[in-house]
């Protein structure tokens, strides 16, 4: 374990966290979220960890292998054509993860998840919380639109609100 990701980890408070994504913040995600997916068929789920446990930095645990953990067990890889996104922010870490289930992640290069990582990550370190999150979500929106087009009416298989944990 590094002693340096361990305290980065121990100083990350819950309180920290819901001052960098208060309510209205997580409001706003949810409401960029609901409008990106009127105008395309994928599913757009967005996390928020504060920190890892100690056992998981005790394994040395990545921000990207607890992305895939997470995805995982919230079903993003659950959709009926196989293009749910997590995005994901392990914000001890101000780190940025997506993943992306196999139907989307085929057609998607590498480089333009990482470019909407990046640009999160500009906004986060200047303390712009919620205009990274935003961004974000409209930069895996803009991938979904074109790649997974038009939307069925009423469907909805993940929910659109952003969990903090």
């Amino acid at each position: 374990m590094h002693l340096a990701r361990f305290f980065r980890h121990v100083a990350m408070t819950p309180t920290a966290a819901r001052r960098a994504f208060p309510a209205r913040t997580m409001d706003a995600i949810a409401a960029a979220i609901a409008l990106s997916e009127r105008g395309h068929r994928g599913e757009i789920c967005f996390v928020v960890e504060a920190e890892l446990t100690t056992s998981q930095l005790w394994r040395d645990l990545s921000a990207r292998e607890r992305a895939r953990e997470v995805f995982a067990a919230h079903g993003v890889w659950n959709t009926e054509e196989n293009n749910g996104v997590l995005v994901y922010v392990l914000l001890a870490e101000r780190r940025v993860e997506i993943v992306a289930d196999r139907a989307i992640d085929s057609r998607v290069a590498a480089h333009e998840w990482q470019a909407i990582c990046d640009d999160m990550h500009a906004h986060f370190r200047d303390g712009r919380y919620e205009q990274g999150a935003l961004a974000g979500v409209r930069g895996v929106g803009a991938l979904l639109e074109r790649h997974f087009p038009g939307r069925p009416e009423g469907r909805n298989e993940l929910a659109d609100r952003p969990l903090l944990m």
